[in-house]
């Protein structure tokens, strides 16, 4: 007979399968293994924030938004005489250099700050779990 079956009585000597459960403690995060997993989570963050943001650009651009918005900006700062009186440049600000530059900077900072924010809490979770014990799980096997 097959581990986990067992016949029932009444039921004509037909294997009845039960799941198995294990009770486990989770009683330490290694920080360093922490530190790799989210490391590679947050550059997949990174890839994916600066795929959209380089599409939503590229959709923008192509509809003529940042034209209409630097055209609106240039009409608010001009002057009585024609001239820009603030020295202001609202086409570099809206460059595809600059805005995925931008994109880049933040996205670096994400992943520095999220990967040692993770082995941080991975730290912290150990010196808690010293105290109380872990958490609990129950695991059980699927049919």
């Amino acid at each position: 007979m097959a581990a986990g079956a067992a016949s029932a009585p009444g039921t004509g000597g037909k294997a009845v399968k039960t799941a198995r459960k294990a009770h486990l403690t989770l009683s330490r995060v290694e920080p360093w293994s922490m530190m790799k997993f989210s490391f590679v989570i947050s550059l997949v963050c990174f890839i994916v924030l600066f795929v959209a943001v380089a599409v939503l650009y590229t959709g923008l651009s192509y509809l003529g938004v940042f034209d209409a918005v630097t055209e609106l900006i240039s009409s608010l700062t001009e002057g009585d005489d024609g001239g820009d009186d603030l020295n202001l440049n609202p086409e570099s600000w809206f460059s595809p250099t600059r805005v995925l530059g931008y994109t880049a900077l933040i996205g670096a900072l994400n992943v520095i700050l999220i990967t040692a924010l993770a082995t941080v809490t991975a730290m912290l979770y150990n010196l808690a779990a010293d105290l109380v014990g872990g958490l609990d799980v129950t695991l059980s096997e699927t049919e």
